[in-house]
């Protein structure tokens, strides 16, 4: 027998038992059924009752058939047959619930919970007056506690102004006002929501419905979750002779929307429904199916017995995950084990482990034995020469900056290094091997200190739910021991958290997570953003405040949402805070039979791992992707693989450098036409010659420079000659000779400063002619060095609240010194033409041309800048670009979008309330709630609002403290908003600067002022003499250029802002798609031109960012 739990009342220890229990009189189960259908059978569902097949099977015992060695389960008559007899009972039981909730007022409204109750009736159908009082007159509302009655048509009529204690009054004028309600035109829903949802004190809200609602169900679900958030008010929706589909798809889903249930009832028997009556149904048809089942299974009886073979193939059809093969102590207890070391990413490992870090770089190896090229331009020769010893003598060797390198080939070192790197091979197969095994072949290796696990449990699951909690269990015995806080957070269409936030990895919390994974069952899709979001919003609420935190994914397929979606949203919740998304994507095989179940989303396993991918970049965490067969791709296996073949490159070049020194000795050594015996004779004869020649150039360069010495006075005056001899030629450029009469300056400099005295240089070099060396004298102008090296950038990760202008003072491109001219062409690469005396013109320098150009601001200049040099300028210029973007993105996000940034401690929202918004206000309504509990709370912001139409109205008299109760109050104030009259600004801006304490005005409009434009600015010119505030304003969906030139003047005018929302949803995917894709293409994607202030400056900065990094990416 499988293992039970404790006895809840309702543990069945023996067939009789289960009997007794369900023939309980149904009187005394009806005493009981103010429980809702959902709560009922908690007590009296198959697995409640022990009336599942894993319950019948665990009373079999399995014998070997002797004649085909098959493994049998055998039952005794008795058995099977008390279990199909139990099986008929609890279909009846089912079957008499039903049948009561179709009695008396259930029938027509349901079963109504709660004990204080708001009673909320449209009276645009009132077929159901007579229903509706019957309804106070049965069990169902005269056992309540309070009750609060509400009548809606177009507008709303209460019975009482708040809810009354239930006693037999209360109960008779509540019956005289239903039959006194009178009918009336269309059904504002939303209205009467607003009203009854102002009663806190109630616990129950039963909603009586006959027509269709004239809001959308996007605008009663969003506002019936915000007022519902953190209230315990149970929802009841009553359709009642509606023949509307559109209504009952309306109610219904408004009611599961707000996790209550629904109740659909037609006089004329059509159409019944019921969440309730669903339930009992389904629990019915699963006994009816699994009844079915037996009597089929079981057929072969012998000597009273009843055999099936291969039992887990015969039940496959009808509860496959209960057949799973499940390894040795699935359901025990963990066996939890403290990790020997602290786990780190490939990444992190390398940095201490890697080649570089081990000094074991190729280029490491080779620098001090390599050499650049000896290269010097010779006057007299008019070219430059190269040394060709160092090329005879070492070899050619290409440098990892793509420059030739000479290298003294050592090869003790080579093959001591070749050595160290076949040992760092073994190391990292070793590393492989380890990230292979155990739980790190389902995870990876879990790094953070704070860890939530989501997990896929939506229903295409069901015949892996084993793997994935035998998945969970290797996790929590492995990995989880070390960690500071965790949680585990199931989900399908519904998210299951197992606590409501991390909780310490203690051992007995460990043991519990795994008890509760044990009782995971599949079902609904795969709703992950959902998932996703209750654990950025509640477990890592306070993510800016701790480090090391991680999400890990476990999931069999892509998710309902669209990738981009859920792309941008984790992009902007990892942003700026230390909070990575890693992925676990486990293919299944495809072969097993899952016809009957259809995913939300289809994708090939191919496309999942493409779609997870971009979610992982997008949360700069790391992917992992396995099956039964092995992992299949692991970014911590990448990693590794990537520095082994490094490695193997590395060990190549060392063997290429040895190959090409042995052939380079064979070729010096062995002459083709000298016997092989007679090569040693050679090599020796040649070893002698250097030590018999006469010293060559070295000799001659040092008898010269004794020479030099010896002579200063000859020096002199030969360097006279020499620097007062021109060019035939104005092709070659020296310098015009100096006069005799700066010589005694020059001297009296040298006795004063002798640091001076390298004013002249001497080349020597060999004439064509012997062995006879020759000086020529060259005079260096004196250079000041202005090159400036590209600055390290340090952005700061959290926003600052304060206007771009504001920002890019501190962050723009010129502070950061990064402007490419600045960097890399100072005054001294300037192209220049000389004037030649001889030729009576300006021309260039022969080389010029050698020298990569470019024109700036029409000068031509020289680049002054190496390729390294060029990969460090735009490593960094990206770095800023991306922080650019990243601010771009917060600025569109939230309620920034359409108000811009609240900056200043005093404000006043004025909202325009004009007949033009009447189309916007639902949506104007949703965004500045948004606004005031994401900033004005938030911030601790001082506020006031104020709408104006025709005439003003102020929320309150002065400004007053962003509290939770005011901030209550003014989303309330805000939700009553209605559009009628003309748009007169001047009166509400006359109105808002008279509050005492104001620092600045947020105007949002959609149009022109009533007035003249220029008045409203000379007015408010004379009144802002007297207290200087700042007016910024918004200008929402007008398309009147004449308005806009008008606000913007208005914010210019009093240092404020103009925002605009125009391109805020390309704006947003156009940085999602900057941030993702890179800054590879020059042109593609473009960001909006927008028209408000604070992104406009920032899009100016970010193409300006983007001309220099394609400027240095050319001349790369």
């Amino acid at each position: 027998m499988s293992h039970r739990g404790p006895d809840n009342g309702s543990l069945v220890t023996h067939i009789n038992k289960t009997q007794d229990l369900l023939r309980v009189p149904m009187k005394k189960i009806q005493s009981k059924m103010v429980q809702t259908t959902e709560e009922w059978l908690r007590n009296y569902n198959l697995e409640s009752l022990q009336l599942t097949l894993r319950h019948l099977i665990n009373e079999g015992s399995i014998i070997l058939n002797s004649r085909t060695g098959v493994e049998e389960l055998e039952f005794t008559e008795e058995t099977v047959t008390n279990f199909e007899s139990r099986l008929s009972e609890v279909i009846d039981l089912y079957q008499h619930q039903v049948q009561w909730l179709l009695q008396d007022s259930r029938k027509v409204f349901g079963i109504i919970k709660g004990t204080k109750v708001g009673l909320v009736v449209d009276v645009s159908h009132m077929s159901y007056a007579q229903d509706t009082a019957g309804l106070l007159d049965y069990e169902q509302l005269c056992y309540k506690k309070q009750l609060y009655c509400l009548s809606f048509s177009t507008e709303i009529s209460p019975l009482w102004e708040s809810p009354k204690n239930i006693n037999v009054h209360v109960l008779h004028e509540a019956r005289q006002w239903i039959q006194q309600l009178e009918p009336g035109r269309g059904c504002n829903l939303l209205k009467a929501l607003k009203h009854v949802l102002m009663m806190k004190e109630l616990n129950s809200l039963v909603l009586i419905v006959g027509s269709c609602p004239d809001q959308c169900l996007e605008i009663l679900s969003d506002y019936a979750q915000q007022c519902m958030l953190g209230r315990k008010l149970q929802t009841h929706a009553v359709i009642y002779d509606c023949s509307n589909p559109v209504s009952l798809v309306i109610l219904k889903n408004l009611a599961e929307a707000v996790r209550g249930r629904y109740h659909c009832y037609s006089s004329k028997g059509e159409n019944f429904d019921s969440s309730d009556v669903h339930l009992l149904l389904r629990e019915s048809r699963k006994a009816e199916d699994l009844l079915k089942s037996i009597k089929q299974t079981f057929q072969r009886r012998v000597g009273g017995s009843l055999r099936i073979e291969d039992a887990s193939t015969e039940f496959a059809n009808t509860a496959p995950s209960n057949f799973l093969p499940k390894p040795p102590k699935h359901e025990g207890p963990l066996v939890i084990q403290t990790p020997c070391i602290p786990a780190k990413t490939s990444t992190d490992w390398l940095k201490t482990n890697g080649l570089k870090a081990k000094k074991l770089n190729l280029y490491q190896v080779l620098a001090p034995n390599a050499f650049s090229p000896v290269e010097e331009f010779v006057p007299i020769l008019k070219k430059t020469v190269s040394s060709t010893l160092h090329e005879k003598a070492m070899m050619q060797f290409e440098w990892y900056d793509g420059t030739v390198k000479n290298i003294h080939v050592d090869l003790p070192v080579l093959y001591n290094y070749q050595k160290l790197l076949a040992e760092m091979v073994r190391i990292y197969e070793k590393r492989i091997d380890w990230l292979s095994a155990a739980s790190r072949r389902i995870w990876g290796s879990v790094c953070e200190r704070r860890v939530v696990i989501l997990v896929d449990i939506s229903l295409t699951n069901s015949m892996h739910i084993i793997h994935i909690q035998h998945s969970l269990r290797l996790l929590l015995e492995e990995q989880m021991s070390n960690k500071d806080y965790f949680n585990i957070i199931a989900f399908g269409s519904d998210v299951v958290p197992w606590q409501l936030e991390l909780v310490p990895s203690q051992p007995e919390n460990l043991q519990n997570a795994w008890r509760w994974v044990l009782s995971l069952q599949c079902k609904g899709s795969r709703n992950f953003m959902s998932a996703l979001r209750r654990a950025v919003e509640v477990d890592f609420k306070d993510k800016e405040k701790h480090k090391s935190q991680g999400l890990y994914l476990l999931t069999t397929g892509i998710p309902d949402q669209e990738t981009h979606t859920v792309s941008a949203y984790v992009a902007e919740v990892c942003r700026s805070f230390d909070l990575q998304l890693h992925v676990c994507l486990f293919s299944v095989m495809e072969d097993i039979d899952s016809s009957r179940i259809i995913p939300a989303r289809y994708a090939s396993p191919t496309e999942t791992a493409i779609a997870f991918k971009e979610i992982v970049q997008a949360a700069n965490g790391r992917f992992h992707w396995f099956g039964e067969a092995g992992i299949f791709e692991s970014d911590d296996i990448t990693v590794i693989v990537s520095e082994m073949e490094k490695a193997n490159t590395y060990s190549q070049k060392c063997a290429f450098l040895v190959e090409s020194l042995k052939q380079r000795s064979i070729n010096q050594s062995v002459n083709p036409f000298i016997p092989e015996r007679d090569s040693n004779v050679l090599m020796k004869k040649e070893k002698r010659r250097p030590q018999n020649s006469p010293s060559p150039k070295p000799t001659a360069l040092s008898l010269a420079r004794m020479y030099v010495k010896d002579n200063d006075g000859a020096e002199r005056n030969a360097s006279i000659r020499v620097l007062a001899w021109r060019p035939t030629s104005a092709k070659a450029e020296i310098p015009p000779a100096q006069t005799i009469k700066e010589w005694p300056q020059t001297e009296s400099k040298r006795k004063h400063k002798p640091r001076k005295q390298l004013e002249f240089s001497v080349s020597v070099f060999y004439t064509d002619k012997g062995r006879n060396v020759g000086t020529a004298y060259r005079k260096y102008p004196k250079i000041t060095c202005i090159r400036k090296s590209v600055p390290s950038v340090t952005l700061p990760k959290k926003e600052e609240i304060c206007s771009s202008k504001e920002w890019l003072t501190k962050y723009s491109i010129k502070k950061l010194k990064l402007e490419l001219p600045r960097l890399m062409f100072g005054p001294g690469c300037t192209h220049q033409k000389k004037t030649v005396e001889s030729l009576h013109k300006k021309v260039s320098a022969k080389y010029c041309t050698i020298f990569p150009s470019v024109e700036i601001n029409g000068v031509v200049k020289h680049l002054q800048f190496q390729s390294k040099e060029l990969e460090i300028y735009t490593e960094q210029l990206e770095k800023v670009l991306q922080r650019y973007i990243r601010r771009i993105q917060w600025l569109l996000s939230g309620s920034r979008r359409l108000f811009g940034t609240i900056l200043e401690a005093n404000v006043c929202v004025l909202i325009d309330t004009s007949g033009s918004m009447d189309s916007y206000l639902p949506h104007i309504t949703k965004e500045l709630t948004s606004l005031i509990w994401e900033q004005l709370r938030k911030n601790e912001v001082r506020f006031n609002l104020l709408r104006f139409s025709e005439n003003t109205e102020s929320w309150r008299e002065c400004l007053v403290e962003a509290t939770d109760e005011m901030c209550h109050d003014a989303v309330q104030w805000v939700s009553r908003f209605h559009a009628h009259g003309n748009t007169c600004i001047l009166m509400a801006l006359q109105k808002a600067l008279s509050f005492q304490g104001i620092e600045a005005l947020y105007v949002l409009t959609d149009g022109k002022p009533d007035t003249s434009c220029s008045l409203i600015l000379k007015e408010i010119e004379t009144l802002r003499k007297k207290q200087d505030i700042k007016i910024h304003t918004i200008s929402f969906s007008c398309t009147d250029r004449g308005a806009n030139e008008f606000l913007k003047k208005l914010a210019s005018q009093t240092g404020g802002r103009y925002h605009c929302r125009f391109g805020d949803v390309d704006g947003q995917l156009a940085a999602h798609r900057l941030l993702t894709e890179g800054l590879d293409d020059d042109d593609d994607p473009v960001l909006p031109a927008f028209e408000g202030d604070d992104l406009k400056k920032l899009t100016q900065e970010v193409a300006k960012g983007r001309s220099f990094l394609k400027q240095a990416k050319s001349l790369r």
